[in-house]
């Protein structure tokens, strides 16, 4: 089972951005429309949502390991976190293409001018130099200091809440569940680095 966890998790977090390349690419050779009347905002939509989700997924595979005594999960970790780069990487590229038309001049303008871009776009920029130093080179190379930049991961965490909250028009609920979810999660971290309790408890023996 564990050597067949690897290979399913990393299709599983490969579908929804391969879905939605066929989608374009059937919207553009004149094929079916898969993408709904506005494919722009869709397609923002879809990609942001993969990136949170997967990223909010990475931080659980700590609370995962410990409480349900899943060691092997640790090897998920890197995998899911990378995934969840790709798709934010997926994200900004809807935005560059479909809502700004490779008009590079106004980036600035729109980073500067709407808070939820700039908001956005931080998280992009700090969420970098963790994908780049996932390796197992850079984390020689870094020692100790690897494990105080991916602790990143959770400021970026809640910027891309705070970019959730920013756009949303009718319901907060996915907004909540995020962050309630990032919450848990960091609060759990905290306790297990500072109470012996917490560290030494586990669901499954």
């Amino acid at each position: 089972m564990n050597n067949l966890a690897k290979p399913v998790i990393f299709l599983l977090c490969l579908w929804p951005g391969a879905y939605l390349i066929y989608a374009v690419y059937l919207v553009f050779t004149g094929g079916e429309n898969l993408l709904g009347p506005d494919p722009a905002q869709f397609l923002s939509l879809q990609t942001g949502e993969w990136a949170i989700r997967l990223l909010i997924l990475s931080l659980a595979i700590t609370p995962l390991r410990y409480l349900l005594n899943w060691p092997y999960v640790f090897r998920l970790r890197r995998m899911i976190g990378l995934f969840a780069y790709f798709y934010v990487c997926m994200h900004l590229l809807v935005f560059l293409w479909f809502m700004l038309g490779w008009q590079w001049g106004n980036i600035g303008v729109e980073i500067a001018e709407r808070p939820f871009i700039t908001i956005g776009f931080s998280a992009f920029v700090l969420l970098t130099p963790l994908a780049a130093t996932s390796f197992n080179t850079a984390q020689r190379k870094l020692g100790r200091n690897w494990k105080k930049l991916h602790r990143l991961t959770y400021a970026v965490s809640f910027l891309a809440v705070m970019h959730v909250i920013w756009i949303v028009r009718s319901s907060y609920f996915d907004a909540v569940l995020y962050g309630g979810l990032v919450f848990v999660l960091l609060g759990y971290r905290l306790l297990r680095k500072y109470s012996n309790g917490v560290k030494g408890f586990t669901l499954i023996r």
